[in-house]
């Protein structure tokens, strides 16, 4: 079974119940990982039980594999004991490893889990080398699992990052090399939480991103055709990526599906299985045409190498399907009642009992399907009673996708179901001693047992190497095998084999009872309260974060202490700094927005902000946490894409970041926060009051794809900054894009929310800092709500008040969203 520290790479593959282990060690999987039914992102995976976990372990153990489990949720305060406890459990049933999204789980796992390996989860938004030094700085990290979106070109900076600064901590890389794509970044997506009340970050993703969209420009619908899926990329399949990944320096290989089949689970690692191994011996990709075909017809929304080959907006995301599709057939030629012929086509094989879908252009939830009743000659038959389809809809011209093969469904499910993987046993060297009169001696290492009868003289057929080495190495069923037997009887000896048989037993017995179990840690749980007694309640202060010119002359104007700009090009900000000095207060102070995220090599930005010379810098990533952590000449504001959501993830920020005050996470309602503040210190934080919740945040340009012929910003046009464009949902809400510097887009909720009914209740607990977001407001709109919210912290006006005046003055509706409190 490979260790951490060995070298070799490692393929990791998706375990969403034990059918599905099973056929990951069946396909040659070097470890998988699985979710429990807490704390996991993949909630309606079937998923393990506590209980299994120690049958699963010795199951995995046996051959070979290590099994890791995935607790890649953020935790809440109220969550952390319950957490605590499942961290024994899994340490107590030696798992290998946790891969964990929240850094305060992941430094409790450090100290009440000790022997299990951290590995970052994707949800830790690891996209820079410098994102990574900061998370292997605080933690004991034995793994990173980056970003998605990053290149094969990106990855490799990583490893030249690190040659180049050995004193910076890092970790060995861990890539996702198949499966569905999320559009957004991993740890950022709010959509299913703002618009379904599902949170992404706690497992309960609403697949939004599969969902059509209309595109509105400038206010007008923009006619795409058949083209509705605006948001949902095609599915990765990079297995003629693997060389130069593993040239990279990447440790493991992941393969995404804990919601997906066990025929999937084996299907998809016994090809990347065959291309890994390859890739290790120094020879070309292998994979064939029937790999791919099996990879399509397993699951696929079309396949691609996402964004590991580099920038391609349109070869992600073609917007024309957001479901399983399978390989395409060909074009409908001619048609009648119950059959049609085939033209164009592709060489997939049909057959009866195939299963194929029409792609009429039309709303993917309409389109038809089904098997295939006969095929006579070019003629493809279905049955007109049974297939359900109604032919009236059939056209030529019409594409043909293939969705099912049952005999490759079965052949697989054959595999996984018979294969015998080879077990790991462990070798034992047994030296055997005695003499006639006394029991014969079994030695091996440290084990010393004797025969429940004494040895005999031997007539005829004595004791020689060949019948004790039958005897003893009958191990069938057990995690032992017999390596080596020497004896040193003294003189031709008996003994009866029922003997034998019965100290093999005995000698196995005594194995088993020397396998080490882990040990349960019995380290005192750390203090989960960091609680300072509150003895004089600080003002309120309002915070205002605006995104041009004209907002920024209107939070001027209102005297608010602290300003945040955040525009989409940050090489405006030296302007914005330079006009806030001309007209602010000394009393006033103006703080730059950093990107959210940081890909290597674009730390440049961070460059652009400090020349603006601003007060402090609002920091969204852990790149610009670790460019900043020791500089004490500017504010520094922890965002809320730092998923601040517990305690101890708040005083690891603190404490290893320097920063002044942390954005409390927007996955928190409001029975959460007061959670969350009664076991810090208020004056750490700051909360969002008012805001258009940032939906998708994803490295997809939807102005590209959609609204130029272009394929990355060399050659796009820049749509982004000629036109306002919003995405309409299948309610008819508007939602706005916008793109930032590094043209990655933001889609923001049209309907504002806001906190205002919570307010007393977070003053009472000592919370000050309230901040309101700005998007699209005009100054004298911007100006108005900021008056509104001022005069609410100021108590001159009430919460319902404010409720009742912002649809007038924001346009669009008000929703309390995450800030709705628990039933």
């Amino acid at each position: 079974m490979p260790s951490a520290s060995d070298p070799t790479p490692e393929l990791l593959s998706p375990a969403g119940n034990w059918d599905c282990a099973r056929a990951a060690v069946a396909a040659g999987a070097d470890a998988i990982y699985f979710g429990l039914p807490d704390f996991n992102a993949r909630l309606r995976a079937d998923n393990f039980t506590t209980g299994d976990l120690p049958a699963l372990m010795d199951y995995l153990h046996r051959h070979g594999v290590r099994g890791f489990v995935a607790m890649n949720t953020l935790i809440f305060t109220g969550e952390l004991e319950a957490a605590e406890k499942r961290l024994r459990e899994i340490a107590a049933a030696r798992v290998d490893a946790l891969i964990i999204q929240d850094l305060g789980l992941a430094w409790l796992a450090a100290q009440v889990a000790p022997d299990v390996e951290i590995h970052a989860s994707t949800q830790m938004t690891l996209t820079s080398p410098e994102g990574l030094a900061f998370a292997a700085s605080i933690l004991p990290l034995h793994r990173a699992v980056l970003a998605r979106e990053l290149s094969l070109a990106e990855i490799e900076r990583f490893q030249k990052h690190a040659a180049k600064h050995p004193q910076t901590a890092t970790a060995p890389l861990e890539v996702f090399v198949h499966g569905a794509l999320c559009v957004a970044y991993s740890g950022q997506c709010l959509t299913s939480e703002s618009l379904g009340k599902r949170s992404a970050n706690r497992g309960e993703c609403a697949q939004a991103c599969r969902m059509p969209y209309e595109l509105i420009v400038d206010g007008k619908p923009q006619d795409l055709g058949e083209v509705r899926y605006l948001l949902s990329p095609q599915d990765l399949a990079a297995a003629e990526m693997i060389p130069g990944l593993v040239a990279a320096g990447v440790k493991s290989f992941k393969i995404e599906g804990r919601l997906k089949s066990p025929e999937y689970v084996a299907a998809i690692t016994r090809v990347y299985r065959k291309a890994l191994d390859a890739a290790i011996a120094g020879q070309p990709d292998p994979t064939d045409a029937e790999d791919r075909y099996t990879m399509e017809m397993m699951f696929s929304r079309g396949l691609s190498t996402g964004w590991l080959g580099g920038t391609n907006h349109p070869y992600l995301t073609h917007g024309r399907y957001g479901k399983k599709r399978g390989p395409l057939v060909g074009r409908i030629a001619t048609c009648g009642n119950g059959w049609i012929t085939l033209e164009d086509t592709t060489g997939v094989p049909l057959k009866p009992g195939d299963g194929v879908v029409f792609d009429a252009g039309e709303n993917r939830d309409h389109e038809q399907g089904a098997r295939i009743w006969k095929i006579d000659g070019p003629r493809i038959l279905f049955h007109r009673a049974h297939s359900g389809l109604d032919f009236t809809r059939i056209r030529p011209g019409q594409l043909i996708s293939k969705t099912s093969d049952p005999a490759l469904e079965s052949s697989i499910r054959n595999f996984w179901k018979t294969a015998k993987p080879r077990e790991t046993k462990t070798p034992l060297h047994l030296h055997i001693t005695g003499h006639p009169g006394t029991p014969l001696t079994l030695h091996h290492n440290d084990i010393t047992l004797q025969s429940d009868t004494p040895l005999t003289e031997a007539t005829n057929h004595p004791l020689d190497t060949a019948t004790l080495t039958a005897q003893l190495s009958r191990l069938g069923g057990t995690r032992y095998e017999l390596t080596t037997l020497t004896h040193d009887l003294t003189a031709p000896c008996h003994l009866p084999l029922s003997s034998l048989n019965r100290l093999r037993r005995a000698l196995v017995a005594k194995l088993d009872a020397q396998v080490p179990v882990a040990a349960v840690c019995n380290r005192q749980t750390p203090s989960l309260n960091f609680k300072s007694q509150i003895s004089n309640l600080q003002s309120s202060e309002l915070t205002i974060l605006v995104r041009d010119f004209p907002q920024l002359e209107a939070a001027i104007e209102s005297n608010a202490p602290f300003i945040y700009c955040d525009f989409e090009d940050p090489r405006r900000c030296r302007e914005a700094v330079t006009r806030f000095r001309a007209t602010a207060t000394p009393d006033q102070k103006i703080l730059l927005a950093t990107p959210r995220i940081l890909k290597p090599g674009e730390t440049g930005y961070l460059t652009l902000l400090e020349r603006a010379k601003p007060d402090g810098l609002l920091l969204r990533n852990l790149a610009a946490l670790e460019t900043y952590r020791h500089r004490t000449d500017l504010l520094r504001i922890g965002d809320f894409s730092l998923n601040t959501a517990n305690p101890l993830t708040s005083r690891l920020l603190r404490d290893h970041a320097n920063l002044d005050t942390l954005t409390i996470s927007y996955d928190l309602n409001i029975s959460q926060v007061i959670d969350l503040l009664e076991n810090a210190p208020p004056d750490w934080f700051e909360l969002t009051l008012h805001q258009h919740m940032p939906l998708f945040h994803m490295e997809h340009c939807v102005f590209c794809t959609f609204m130029s012929n272009g394929t990355t910003y060399k050659d796009c046009g820049r749509p982004c900054e000629k036109h306002t464009v919003h995405l309409r949902d299948r309610v008819g809400q508007l939602h706005r894009l916008q793109a930032d510097v590094g043209c990655r887009n933001t889609l923001f909720n049209g309907r504002a929310q806001t906190g205002a009914n919570h307010f007393p209740a977070l003053r009472q607990r000592g919370l000050a800092r309230f901040r309101i977001e700005l998007l699209d407001q005009s100054k004298s709109e911007a100006a108005t709500a900021i008056r509104i919210y001022q005069d609410l912290l100021a108590r001159r006006t009430t919460p319902s008040t404010v409720i009742d005046r912002i649809p007038a003055i924001a346009r669009l509706g008000v929703t309390e969203g995450t800030l709705a409190a628990k039933p």
